[in-house]
C-alpha cells in the first residue's frame, strides 16, 4: 500500500467518525428526558388575566436539551373539550412544530402540523417569553393527545436577527443572554 492510498484511507475513516459522532451529538447526547413533576407540566395561558395555568393531564413524557432554547418536545394527553380550552385558553396563531428526533416517537411535527393546518387541532400559548423571544406553545387533537414545543416568536424572531426589539416587545436581556453565551 502507498503512502497516498493510506493517508486518503485515513481521512475517509476520519471524516465518517466525525460524522458519526456529530450525529451522535445532535440526535440523542444533547437531549435529557424531561421527569414530570406532577403538577405544572403542562400550563396554558388564560385569556382572562393572561397568565399561564396548570392544566390537567395524564401520559406527560418530555425531552430538552440545554444547547438551545427551542429543542423542547413534550407529549401529553387530556381529557378537556376543545369548547373547554377555546373559551379559556389564548389560541397560538402560527403554531409551527418543530421537529424531533426519531427515537421521541410520541411527537409527530408533519402529523402535527397538518392536523393544525386543516383545523382538527388548537393551538393555545402556553407560557410567553419562557426564555426571552420564545413561547412555549401546546396543540391538542381531538382525540386528547397533547404536544407542546417552544417556538421563536415575533420579538425574538427580530432580535435574534440583531435588530432592535419593537417597541412592544419586553426589553431583551443582556446580549449575551439573548445569544445563549
Amino acid at each position: 500500500m502507498t503512502m497516498g492510498k493510506f493517508l486518503a484511507g485515513l481521512i475517509v475513516i476520519s471524516a465518517l467518525l466525525v460524522g458519526a459522532g456529530v450525529y451522535y451529538m445532535q440526535v440523542y447526547a444533547l437531549y435529557t428526558t424531561v421527569s414530570a413533576k406532577g403538577v405544572g407540566d403542562v400550563e396554558m395561558t388564560r385569556i382572562d388575566g393572561n397568565i399561564p395555568e396548570p392544566v390537567l393531564y395524564s401520559d406527560f413524557e418530555a425531552i430538552d436539551s440545554d444547547s438551545s432554547p427551542i429543542r423542547y418536545r413534550a407529549c401529553f394527553r387530556t381529557e378537556m373539550s376543545a369548547a373547554m380550552m377555546t373559551e379559556t385558553y389564548v389560541p397560538y396563531e402560527k403554531a409551527e412544530p418543530r421537529n424531533a428526533p426519531n427515537w421521541f416517537g410520541c411527537f409527530d411535527a408533519k402529523e402535527i402540523g397538518a392536523a393544525l393546518e386543516e383545523g382538527r387541532a388548537l393551538a393555545f400559548l402556553g407560557t410567553s417569553n419562557i426564555h426571552y423571544g420564545i413561547d412555549r406553545v401546546v396543540a391538542v387533537l381531538p382525540d386528547g393527545r397533547g404536544f407542546i414545543w417552544h417556538q421563536i416568536n415575533r420579538c425574538g424572531e427580530v432580535v435574534f436577527d440583531g435588530q432592535q426589539a419593537p417597541d412592544d416587545c419586553p426589553k431583551p436581556p443582556a446580549a449575551s443572554a439573548v445569544k445563549g453565551n
